[in-house]
């Protein structure tokens, strides 16, 4: 049994729409970054922290939890190595946008799929050119309140895709779960 280890709407569309079936509950830990970590480090750490957070939980039911599979993920915008996460409010997505603003991002996504033989863990990056964006283009898209729940504080797949004229890497990475990555996870752990 396949379990999402997140509450992101846009991981659950990602994974429906890739053709698999699985239950999702959401993990509950800690998402702060430690001092010096780096932004892959901390993405994947995040992944795997949620991912068996989620598995240990649920194992007990599972008969020892030997067909349980949990997915965890975690999604940060990078600049200058400066990791840009969700916007606390409208002000600091302002600050962000004008940052990514002419200027070429990474977006790295953790994943993780533990299961009663331990975890896997692996990270994706996906190179994103913003093209400059004006204080009223800012504006109007954070009143629209898109950005608010959004590493970065914009989402590829929607009004911000306007800016975007191109990404080296994979798209879905960018959008939430890199589902080539975790396909080659899932599909390891189902022929061993």
């Amino acid at each position: 049994m396949l379990v999402l280890a997140s509450a992101s709407p846009r991981r659950r569309e990602l994974l429906a729409q890739a053709g698999f079936e699985f239950e999702v509950h959401p993990a509950n830990i800690n998402e702060d970054l430690r001092p010096g970590e780096d932004p892959i480090a901390y993405v994947v750490r995040l992944a795997r922290e949620k991912a068996e957070a989620v598995f240990n939980e649920l194992a007990a039911n599972h008969a020892g939890g030997q067909s349980l599979l949990v997915l965890g993920a975690d999604t940060t915008v990078t600049l200058d190595d400066h990791i840009l996460a969700k916007p606390e409010d409208a002000a600091d997505a302002a600050r962000m946008l004008r940052l990514l603003s002419g200027r070429t991002h990474r977006v790295i996504t953790g994943v993780a799929l533990a299961t009663a033989h331990g975890t896997e863990v692996a990270a994706e990056v996906t190179a994103v050119r913003f093209f400059s964006v004006s204080e009223e283009e800012i504006a109007a898209y954070i009143a629209s309140g898109e950005p608010m729940d959004k590493a970065g504080a914009y989402a590829i797949q929607g009004r911000a895709a306007r800016w975007i004229p191109r990404i080296e890497g994979c798209y879905f990475n960018v959008v939430g779960l890199p589902l080539a990555l975790v396909a080659q996870l899932l599909q390891a752990r189902i022929t061993h």
